[in-house]
């Protein structure tokens, strides 16, 4: 048995093959690498399989080795589902502005909360306060790292050991399971249900309101819509029944925009300014959706609520961070430029490119997706519904196109994770016996050309 033919660790790292490893991950990783590498070898031989191995593999496996473990879990991929918000993929792409915004923050210190007027401490609300405003119409702003954080944060303030009153139509569970009754008692308020699923009338909410009214919760239905034989207490009226009884009025508008969608061929959502001039107190909404931005929660409203917000001690463990703000600050600028939002926006960008231009892709790209694959399947264009994603207008889809990849069952979703493992993934969806690949938010043609030139050719 030719164990005394192994290389000893020591020649492994002395040898040419070893050199670029330990440059680039230092002794210590490589050498445990190999020590690896040599005791797989070492196991085999001695089961009477393999062969001894020279220096230079040992150290070449190392560092195929090295390279795999380090490489990030959090990889980017190339996004052909359909759904332009994919929670699962990251939601919104950041603009050119944001990306640039956070490598400078994280490359430099900042004035994160100093007050370079003064000397003194700052609030790193600051840099967003006066923005939020402008684009709100509300007397005043903080932000949070996410919408339920900003519901959290609301609800604990104003209603904790106090009632929440909320329509049983609006009681909406969000991804993961997460609903809004268990914020609430997380909050440490007490749900009080009006109404019924479909119909809640004004008279249901005024006679739930007592002394021991913290609140009164609007829940826009972002991610699902009840038709037929419904009621809602509109917003305004719902204000003036709040204010009534000096009972503050929160409207959480959940995926929230900043724009009338229409402009951009988009079924109309209500806008945040619309909420706040329709007498909401505050207004809660979301960073990553249909805002384009990073994660984040925001809320806008009266200035003696938003203050009370900040004194809660709970505003400090849900606060973001410098990278996060640099990069939320460029893009609410995006929003003082309407002309050319658009065009700066990824997420506008996508929602509203126009079905025949992604046809005209589909028509370049479906000879090339054929040429790489085997006659056992069939590739052809194909009309495509993609969706925005992320909750936002559920019901309505976006005409799109893309190739529709055609084979048995077994083939396909083999095709599917021959796809999901190339070094680039492309992610799309099975459809009806299909691979569907909706080019809708294809922006970079080379990079998908370079993925497909990995899968084997026939």
């Amino acid at each position: 048995m030719p164990l005394h033919e192994l290389p000893s660790v020591n020649a492994v790292l002395t040898c040419m093959e070893a050199q670029q490893p330990l440059e680039r991950y230092g002794r210590a990783p490589f050498t445990a690498a190999v020590r690896s590498i040599l005791a797989e070898a070492r196991t085999a031989l001695l089961n009477g399989g393999g062969k001894v191995p020279t220096a230079d593999e040992v150290a070449g496996h190392a560092y195929m080795n090295l390279i795999a473990a380090s490489a990030s879990t959090l990889r980017p991929v190339i996004n052909l589902t359909g759904t332009v918000l994919h929670t699962n993929l990251g939601r919104a792409l950041l603009a050119k502005e944001a990306q640039d915004a956070a490598v400078a923050a994280m490359a430099e210190p900042v004035a994160l909360e100093f007050d370079l007027d003064t000397g003194k401490r700052g609030e790193r609300d600051d840099h967003l306060r006066d923005l939020l405003c402008e684009l709100t119409g509300a007397e005043d702003a903080t932000v949070v790292n996410n919408n339920a954080a900003a519901v959290l944060l609301v609800l604990n303030t104003l209603a904790r050991g106090r009632d929440a009153i909320v329509s049983r139509g609006e009681l909406i569970e969000i991804g993961g399971a997460f609903r809004m009754p268990d914020i609430m008692a997380q909050a440490g308020a007490r749900l009080v249900e009006v109404g019924t699923t479909n119909r809640t009338h004004a008279k249901d909410y005024k006679g739930a309101l007592t002394p021991e009214t913290g609140l009164v919760l609007k829940v826009h239905t972002s991610n699902y819509r009840i038709q037929g034989f419904t009621k809602e207490v509109l917003a305004p009226e719902l204000a003036g029944i709040a204010h009534g009884v000096g009972v503050p009025l929160v409207n959480d508008l959940g995926s929230g925009t900043l724009v009338d969608l229409s402009a951009y061929g988009l079924k109309r959502e209500p806008t945040v300014r619309e909420a706040v001039a329709e007498g909401a107190d505050l207004v809660t909404f979301s960073g990553d959706k249909l805002l384009g931005g990073p994660q984040a929660g925001f809320i806008v409203g009266r200035r003696e609520l938003i203050q009370a917000l900040n004194r809660n001690p709970m505003k400090r463990a849900l606060r973001v961070d410098k990278v996060r703000l640099a990069a939320i600050e460029a893009t609410l600028k995006l929003y003082r430029d309407p002309d050319r939002l658009a065009q700066r926006l990824p997420t506008l960008a996508l929602l509203s490119r126009p079905k025949a231009e992604i046809a005209d892709q589909a028509h370049r790209l479906a000879p090339v997706l054929a040429a790489v694959l085997t006659e056992d399947y069939a590739v052809e264009v194909c009309d495509c519904d993609s969706q925005i994603g992320s909750g936002a207008l559920p019901l309505d889809t976006l005409p799109s196109a893309g190739l529709a990849v055609g084979a048995g069952g077994a083939a396909l979703n083999a095709l599917a994770a021959a796809f999901r493992a190339l070094s680039h993934p492309i992610i799309g969806r099975i459809e009806d016996g299909r691979l569907v690949l909706d080019l809708r938010c294809l922006r970079d043609e080379a990079a998908f050309l370079a993925a497909l030139a990995e899968l084997p050719r026939p």
